[in-house]
């Protein structure tokens, strides 16, 4: 093949496309999947045995260097393998596009030797006289027609030839031209891509060099979908999924890993392992996409992706339970999946969906994701077959002024993001190993709402056996078993001094608003704590009696107005083993499958 500065000044015939060998070009990229692979399984030496040991037995300066030399060795072997892998993907594809257009010129050759037609050199092809003349009843004469590489392009004439072979001919020169011009077209993007994919000098992988990969990966990703992306199966079922990443062999799953590793990561039904090593791997490239942006919401999302990145290069403190990355993206809000402990060899599954304010920043990569790591602590002590999962995957309602959004904030995520959880359940569900695992749904804030939607889609959230709401301003429904586990399988924590479990509904708010303008209120102010039925804004209250589900206690918590500031601290303390060990050790027991073991409180 050969470089060029434009399709029509190309140099490549129909000759030497016929003649270009791409079992060279996949026996390339095989070389270059070899060295990914051995920089990959260095990696992993690196990561799973020689950090974890030296943390483990050694102390002082001299370990401590020695971990951050390798933590930056390991690095490198990261970005080789990513580098490598979009080598062999970009060769692959080039060979793919390649092949697809020698057999179109293939069909036209042959056509053209069964009609006796010549091909020339040039791609013009001769033909002989055929037909009969208007005229003498001679033969119309024979002719050459000349390819048009872009035919739609040229409008129709209108007029049909005597000669009925000048059509054919004709349509056999276009199909040379189409096939020299769309093998043309694939050797100048595929050399533009390869002379991009080199590395720095040095042994260093600096920011810029991630955001440099970031970019060759977005390029191969473009040029590759007709070769990759094309077949993943993103509209079947999670089952249906598994079983096709199952049915791959070693080298597309490999490929597929290297150059689309966020589509393979967030893949509901991909196994665990799959998600999280291609996911760790996404990190790197959007933390290079983000570096090379100066805006807020880029700098936002940068600092709670490096502080994921640093957790997962720490690892899990002895007896602990690793962390799995299972789904990482800048879109939206931002988004991050992460489990403790691993979701398809665990006997009991939990996932928690944070509410109002959540996004992908700072506060989440400590906050909610250390409610994840308690609750696994804690229900991994009652059965150490646990894992348990903070979802981020839809986009919370947000505001700058606290709690005050939720009297503005509709449905309309809640209906998106319980759509995008029952796809995520549904995932787990597929991809555990255990025949009937114990799968628990756990919805805080306005993630209560948007969990109370996901088992409102068909037959309720698929696998899920319990749900557990805390801090929750109702879910939409007005009764326990419309949530399709079971009444006795629901159960809620609502702190006193929760204003968000106060939170009046809409009608009350109305009412208040009409008397205050009347003058038979004192204040537009509406009284949160003496709401003066059972509704929330989003329905019933779900620790009232009517609800029926089963209320657990919970520490009443600062109370709104008092000492200083106002405070809201009651409604984030739900799972914190310190602040609320009533209600973090009633989640985990749910989340270990002892849910008949928790104790009730009176309902409200």
């Amino acid at each position: 093949m050969r470089g060029r500065s434009g399709g029509a000044g190309s140099g490549l015939t129909w000759s030497v496309l016929r003649e270009v060998k791409c079992a060279e070009l996949e026996q390339a990229a095989d070389g270059w999947g070899r060295v990914g692979n051995r920089a990959d399984a260095a990696r992993d030496r690196i990561e799973g045995q020689l950090l974890p040991g030296l943390r483990d037995t050694q102390r002082g300066e001299a370990p401590d260097a020695a971990v951050r030399g390798l933590q930056r060795l390991g690095t490198n072997f990261q970005y080789i393998y990513t580098e490598c892998g979009l080598l062999r993907t970009a060769l692959n594809s080039l060979a793919h596009e390649i092949k697809a257009q020698q057999r179109v010129l293939q069909g036209a050759l042959d056509d053209a030797a069964a009609l006796n037609f010549t091909v020339h050199a040039d791609g013009s092809v001769t033909y002989p006289a055929a037909g009969e003349g208007l005229v003498d009843g001679k033969p119309p004469a024979g002719g050459t027609a000349s390819g048009v590489p872009n035919p739609g392009m040229v409008p129709p004439s209108g007029l049909v030839a005597p000669n009925p072979n000048a059509g054919k001919a004709q349509d056999i020169a276009d199909r040379v031209a189409q096939a020299v011009r769309a093998a043309a077209d694939a050797d100048w993007r595929y050399t533009r891509i390869l002379r991009s994919l080199k590395a720095h000098e040095g042994l260093g992988v600096p920011v810029a060099t991630w955001t440099d990969a970031a970019a060759d990966a977005a390029a191969v990703r473009d040029a590759a979908r007709g070769y990759l992306r094309d077949a993943i199966p993103h509209d079947a079922s999670p089952a249906e999924r598994k079983a096709w990443w199952a049915g791959l062999t070693d080298e597309q799953r490999e490929e597929y890993l290297a150059v689309y590793p966020d589509r393979i990561g967030n893949l509901d039904g991909i196994p665990a392992l799959v998600r999280d090593a291609a996911n760790r791997d996404n990190l790197q490239l959007l933390m290079g996409k983000l570096e090379g942006r100066d805006d807020d919401d880029s700098a936002t999302k940068l600092a709670a992706l490096r502080e994921i990145d640093r957790q997962l290069r720490a690892g899990p403190k002895a007896g602990e339970p690793p962390m799995y990355l299972l789904g990482i993206g800048d879109q939206g809000n931002g988004r991050a999946i992460v489990s403790y402990g691993n979701p398809d060899t665990a006997r009991n599954v939990a996932a928690y969906v944070p509410g109002l304010n959540t996004s992908l920043d700072k506060e989440f990569a400590t906050g909610d994701l250390k409610r994840a790591h308690d609750t696994a602590l804690a229900a991994r002590e009652i059965d150490d077959s646990t894992a348990a999962i903070v979802w981020l995957g839809y986009d919370a309602p947000q505001s700058p002024d606290g709690m005050s959004s939720l009297a503005v904030a509709g449905t309309e995520r809640a209906e998106v993001g319980g759509r995008a959880f029952h796809g995520f359940m549904s995932g787990l569900n597929a991809s555990n190993d255990h025949s009937d695992p114990h799968m628990t749904a756990i919805g805080h804030s306005y993630g209560s709402r948007t969990v109370g939607a996901a088992t409102q889609q068909g037959e309720g959230i698929p696998g899920v056996d319990d749900i557990v709401l805390v801090g929750s301003p109702g879910l939409g429904v007005d009764r326990a078993e419309v949530l399709k586990v079971g009444r006795d399988h629901v159960f809620v924590g609502a702190a006193e001094n929760d204003v968000v479990t106060h939170l009046p509904s809409l009608k009350n708010v109305l009412i208040s608003a009409v008397g205050s303008a009347l003058g038979e209120a004192g204040s537009m102010t509406v009284d949160v704590v003496h709401r003066g039925d059972g509704r929330l804004w989003f329905g019933e209250d779900p620790a009232s009696e009517e609800f029926g589900a089963r209320r657990f206690a919970a520490d009443p918590g600062p109370p709104l107005v008092g000492p200083g500031l106002p405070s809201i601290d009651a409604h984030s303390q739900y799972f914190d083993p310190k602040l609320d060990s009533a209600s973090a050790d009633s989640i985990a027991m749910v989340v270990a499958g002892n849910g008949h073991k928790v104790n009730q409180e009176s309902a409200r």
